[in-house]
């Protein structure tokens, strides 16, 4: 269950990174900038306290 929260919580923190690099050099539109980023924050929230979790390491 961690090492998929840490693949997933990985893949949340590029998908809130990458598409506004992508934005800013004109690969992606400014909606689909901003779906991919709304889609990476909430996977990020829901992966972070199993990966973050204090005193589990």
């Amino acid at each position: 269950m961690k090492a998929t929260a840490r693949v997933l919580g990985l893949l949340a923190l590029i998908l809130t990174i990458a598409p506004a690099l992508f934005n800013a050099t004109g690969i992606l539109s400014e909606a689909a900038m901003k779906a991919l980023m709304l889609a990476g924050t909430i996977l990020w929230f829901a992966t972070a306290p199993f990966w973050l979790k204090a005193g589990d390491h």
